[in-house]
């Protein structure tokens, strides 16, 4: 990986949720390559072990933790690995996060007609209230109990960070994903308040929101098994002013330079759009 900004990060612990994958595992390099000890915490172990393999081959030093975001307790043993290994937090990335199934409309408008014919169809009215709450508890709940345990050892730390991962569909929401675009929105709205709550003891707070990237969790949406774009993904194209999708290198500079106090110490409680001018563009 060639590093967009050049960022001494030397003496700094930074913990990446989600760091095996796609966007996340990109995060937990850069940082590692910036000087920083890193942390890949993932659910599942052999994908954070993978980084943190790679970032050690390279010369870098991180370690890989098994934690679930969702589960107080399991954060709790994470941070008590990174005491025992690395030292407390300095730098947080909040990068869980995703979709499910049961919270997406299969149908981009509702139509009369959806009333008596909702077989293979899934409605707003048939979304599965479990399914939205898996993917508000997944974005929202995943950034808000990390960040309180590992919040606790940034107070009053020097140049502590946190650093959420949010998306344009906070903006504007997306057809299809009610539950994930408003729980991105309340990311957004988290990451505000957020910033002005820990003002006063020393910890910035500051979002990234990523526009169109092709993940494991969208890759079967956005392509076909040819390769070329499916419909949904030709739209996003089209209301793209760049006319393509995002490289996860992309994402590199906007993180470093907030995780740099010296680039960003002065910026704090704002989201930062990374999305080849999708938000600005109307379609017109």
């Amino acid at each position: 990986m060639n590093l967009p900004l050049n960022v001494d990060l030397k003496g700094k612990i930074a913990v990446v949720t989600g760091g095996g994958g796609v966007l996340g595992s990109y995060f937990c390099e850069a940082l590692a390559l910036s000087g920083a000890k890193v942390a890949v915490v993932n659910r599942t172990k052999e994908k954070a072990q993978t980084v943190a393999d790679r970032i050690v081959e390279a010369g870098g030093e991180a370690i890989a933790i098994p934690g679930d975001v969702l589960d107080t307790l399991s954060m709790e043993n994470v941070r008590e690995e990174l005491h025992k290994t690395f030292g407390s937090c300095d730098i947080l990335i909040n990068a869980a996060g995703g979709n499910h199934p049961n919270g997406i409309s299969s149908q981009e408008y509702f139509r009369i007609e959806d009333l008596d014919n909702t077989e293979g169809r899934t409605t707003f009215f048939d979304l599965d209230p479990k399914g939205v709450s898996y993917v508000f508890d997944l974005n929202f709940m995943g950034t808000l109990i990390p960040s309180q345990i590992f919040g606790r050892d940034m107070v009053g730390k020097k140049d502590a960070t946190i650093i959420n991962i949010s998306s344009m569909a906070a903006y504007s929401p997306l057809t299809k994903v009610p539950a994930y675009s408003a729980a991105k929105a309340a990311i957004s709205n988290f990451t505000e308040w957020l910033a002005v709550h820990f003002s006063k003891v020393g910890i910035r707070v500051n979002a990234i929101a990523p526009g169109w990237f092709i993940t494991e969790q969208n890759r079967k949406l956005m392509l076909n098994e040819d390769g070329s774009f499916t419909p949904r993904a030709q739209k996003v194209i089209y209301k793209s002013p760049c006319e393509r999708f995002g490289e996860p290198e992309e994402l590199i500079g906007p993180l470093l330079f907030l995780a740099d106090s010296k680039a960003s110490g002065f910026i704090n409680g704002v989201v930062i759009p990374v999305d080849g001018g999708f938000n600005a563009y109307s379609g017109v």
